[in-house]
């Protein structure tokens, strides 16, 4: 069951749904009850996206498509990614990415809607050995849209992996990663961030596969949720038999700014080795009180002081962020979702 299997076949049936455990906070078979006719090809202006000002190599796809990302060997690129949904149709995209032996990749990728569309973006990213690339993601979706990417990751030994995810969500928004992680010294980092408002609904799902010795992997999830809105969180890290000297630590931490917010979430760790060193922790709750005292005794209002904190929190996200110009374009989004 997938949204791209329901697209390309154009049948409900094959939607995900809360039966399906994976998704059973994002349940898409009971939201969608028949399927948008398929996007229009868009020819228009797409505008200027987020990242545009920091590479020289801009993509877009626009109400579906395919793109191929290819970095040879010992190179270095900068490429900004752009998913476009105009309209309230309904389309799948396709992106294959490759990095050689040696290069390095910093992909600035962005999901952005207008209207009631119902996306699907699947990513294929292969990553040589001793390959480096940094994902930054930014989800703009509308309100109304139904976006779904999926990004499946292949590790050689010694690559270097760093991603950071930052989503507003939308009707229904997932924004998943799987990564086959090989070990060999390979490095992996997954971050995340959602701020989320209104009704909107954002789903971060990961799942690492620990194949072999020595691999590491750091993933730190912070969200901030306020007014009716939904976030999920689903981290899964699985160490397999004999993948021995694995280093694993996943985190997730979300604030609650209203009654009628809600989180999910879900950290998962399967080991199936006995060398290894792995740990994972997850909180929800509120604002801390003595800290907004504080701040209201050097004369903020409550906003300012909640809209503050809320920043530091979400902060400890972005700053790991690599890329000085992607850091700062989405320091600058997160202060104005924050109202900062």
């Amino acid at each position: 069951m997938s949204l791209a299997a329901a697209l390309r076949d154009r049948d409900v049936a094959e939607l995900p749904s809360k039966r399906d455990e994976d998704w059973r906070w994002t349940d898409l078979r009971g939201l969608i009850r028949a399927l948008p006719d398929p996007s229009e090809p868009f020819t228009g202006d797409p505008g200027v996206g987020p990242f545009d000002a920091l590479a020289e190599d801009r993509r877009v796809i626009a109400n579906g498509g395919a793109e191929q990302i290819d970095v040879p060997a010992g190179q270095k690129a900068v490429i900004a990614l752009r998913f476009l949904s105009r309209g309230a149709g309904a389309h799948a995209s396709q992106v294959q990415i490759n990095v050689g032996a040696g290069a390095y990749l910093w992909l600035l990728e962005s999901y952005e809607s207008d209207a009631a569309s119902v996306a699907q973006a699947t990513l294929a990213i292969d990553l040589a050995e001793s390959a480096g690339m940094e994902r930054i993601v930014l989800g703009r979706d509308d309100s109304e849209a139904v976006s779904v990417s999926q990004a499946d990751l292949t590790l050689a030994p010694r690559a270097e992996f760093a991603q950071t995810v930052v989503t507003s969500g939308g009707r229904r928004q997932r924004l998943e990663t799987r990564v086959s992680h090989p070990g060999g010294h390979a490095n992996l980092r997954i971050d995340g961030a959602y701020i989320l408002s209104n009704k909107s609904h954002a789903d971060l799902t990961s799942v690492v596969t620990h194949g072999g010795t020595d691999g590491t992997t750091e993933q730190l999830t912070k969200g901030v949720v306020r007014d009716q809105a939904r976030g999920v969180f689903q981290g899964r890290i699985v160490v397999a038999e004999g993948a021995d000297r694995t280093d694993a630590k996943m985190g997730h931490h979300a604030l609650i700014l209203s009654d009628r917010a809600e989180v999910d979430a879900k950290p998962e760790l399967e080991i199936y080795a006995d060398d290894v060193a792995c740990a994972h922790g997850n909180t929800v709750g509120a604002l801390d009180e003595d800290a907004l005292f504080y701040a209201r005794q050097r004369g903020m209002s409550e906003d300012e002081a909640k809209a503050l904190l809320t920043q530091a929190f979400i902060g400890e996200v972005v700053d790991r962020i690599g890329h000085e110009g992607a850091r700062e374009v989405v320091r600058a989004w997160v202060a104005e979702r924050l109202g900062t």
